[in-house]
């Protein structure tokens, strides 16, 4: 089992494409239909904000030209929010990255609405609480998840926010600690069995203690609870809807959504977002890897030894452990260090690392290079019974950044792109590029924010030259699918 991990990651670190994507195919094509025979659950297409024609569809998939796809001259987005997307170098057949725009309006749903609406587009009542959602799905191993849920997570979020309503329309008090069977805030207070509107406490229950100690829980913390459980949820479902049809691969998903004046920015994977205001760069994500979770996988090892197949050690070497060095000393590091210091080697430690490898190469059980994203449940060890889903989190981290707090320019945005776009351009690099062409473009121009974007692409792909792509400084561009929406966070203002 060994030798066959080695010949796995020596493949992949040899032959991986410069800052190319996350593991190998192991899911099989899948973008009509999987090798199981059954149906896609959505089949592949661009984002429908592009509203691409066949031909267009057909252009976006050329590997050799890399065409950057933008939105068409009388398209607008919400808040006039720029996109550039273009695809790989040739690492997959097909585009893996997806992505989303609209706007969905939170209110108080009816019982046969919350059962179907997560299903539903929106019907054009635009009465309730507006909800601008953007989102970056950076797929691999085929398109299956993202474009599920590019279709389907802003409509769970939706839902979720939906079933509160009440309580985010009286947003400057904070949420109810409990709530009653139909949701209206239960009276912990008072007369034994009382509810605000008149509901009757369960018969049979003995007399609660008081309690003169509860936490002050905000509007704020409520809605970024409700996008963390989203997420989970569309993760569930993939993993149910699995069974009637083909969702290839999974991916990793970058989201904004703006509500009541708040943008709620929450990253599962190694996509990236940033704020650039006033050319100051904001980081909005954090990129969940195996370096940067890499003491959450070990303790999860630790703490469950059968995930690792017998084949896997939990423990980090400087590098891979000879058998001639057993009895000896080497440095080592577990889940409960951040230092490093000195154990002697036993036969176990001979095993397979559970995470090998050194920035974009650093792998998961040789097999993959990011540790949160949404689906993926069916991705094993090369040639192996190892489920990796168990090391792999859905819980995206939530930030969150006040709009209504500041007085913002036209200059200033939230860019969000897929790793293709960061791989080769760092964050301050991205926030001067942006600054300096905005600039240069007139404010009431309907086309500076795409592009803006499609300036950002441009410089991280780089020009086909004899030895593949290159930046101006002649080193290697991004072969990667790259994805990038610029938002200008004075878009409530230019809707006006």
């Amino acid at each position: 089992m060994i030798s066959k991990v080695k010949n796995a990651m020596s493949s992949l670190v040899g032959g991986i494409i410069p800052h190319g994507h996350h593991h190998q195919q192991q899911h099989g094509s899948a973008q009509n239909g999987g090798t199981d025979g059954l149906p896609p659950r959505f089949p592949y297409s661009r984002p429908e904000f592009l509203d691409l024609t066949p031909e267009l569809l057909q252009y976006s998939t050329e590997h050799a030209s890399r065409p950057v796809i933008t939105l068409k001259r009388d398209s607008r987005l919400p808040w006039r929010t720029g996109y550039a997307e273009v695809i790989n170098a040739g690492k997959s057949m097909l585009n893996e990255d997806q992505a989303a725009c609209e706007v969905l309006y939170v209110r108080k749903m009816s019982s046969k609405q919350q059962r179907c609406s997560m299903l539903l587009e929106e019907s054009g009542d635009t009465t309730g609480i507006p909800m601008h959602f953007w989102g970056v799905f950076d797929g691999h191993a085929g398109s299956g998840a993202a474009l599920m849920a590019s279709k389907l997570l802003q409509r769970i979020i939706r839902d979720r926010l939906c079933d509160v309503a009440h309580l985010l329309e009286n947003h400057n008090s904070p949420p109810p600690i409990c709530l009653a069977k139909n949701g209206s805030p239960f009276q912990a207070e008072g007369k034994k069995g009382a509810c605000l509107d008149g509901e009757e406490q369960d018969a049979g229950l003995p007399d609660e203690p008081r309690f003169h100690m509860e936490k002050d829980i905000s509007v704020e913390s409520l809605v970024m609870g409700i996008i963390e459980t989203a997420f989970r949820q569309m993760d569930d479902l993939i993993e149910k809807e699995k069974e009637s049809y083909s969702i290839s691969g999974g991916c990793c998903a970058l989201v904004a959504i703006h509500l009541m004046g708040k943008l709620y920015v929450a990253n599962a994977g190694d996509s990236r977002a940033i704020i650039v205001r006033n050319s100051e760069v904001i980081p909005m994500s954090t990129e969940f890897t195996p370096e940067s979770e890499r003491q959450r996988l070990q303790y999860l090892g630790f703490l469950k030894p059968e995930l690792l197949g017998n084949e896997f050690t939990h423990i980090e070497f400087p590098r891979r452990i000879q058998h001639k060095e057993l009895g000896k000393k080497m440095l080592f590091r577990d889940h409960t260090m951040t230092g490093w210091a000195y154990k002697t080697i036993i036969e176990d430690d001979l095993k397979f690392p559970l995470i090998y490898g050194e920035g974009k190469k650093a792998r998961v059980m040789a097999t993959i290079g990011v540790t949160r994203g949404l689906g993926d449940h069916d991705l094993k060890v090369y040639n192996s019974n190892i489920y990796i889903k168990p090391f792999l989190s859905c819980c995206p981290e939530v930030k969150v950044y006040n709009i209504s707090e500041h007085k913002h320019g036209s200059d200033d945005v939230l860019v969000m792109g897929s790793d293709g776009l960061w791989d080769v351009t760092a964050d301050r690099d991205v926030a001067d590029a942006v600054s300096t062409f905005l600039s240069s473009r007139e404010p009431n121009d309907p086309l500076r924010y795409t592009l803006a974007a499609q300036d950002l692409l441009m410089r991280s792909r780089g020009v086909l030259k004899e030895r593949g792509w290159r930046l101006p400084n002649e080193r290697l561009g991004s072969g990667d699918d790259i994805t990038v929406f610029v938002i200008p966070l004075a878009g409530p203002e230019l809707e006006t």
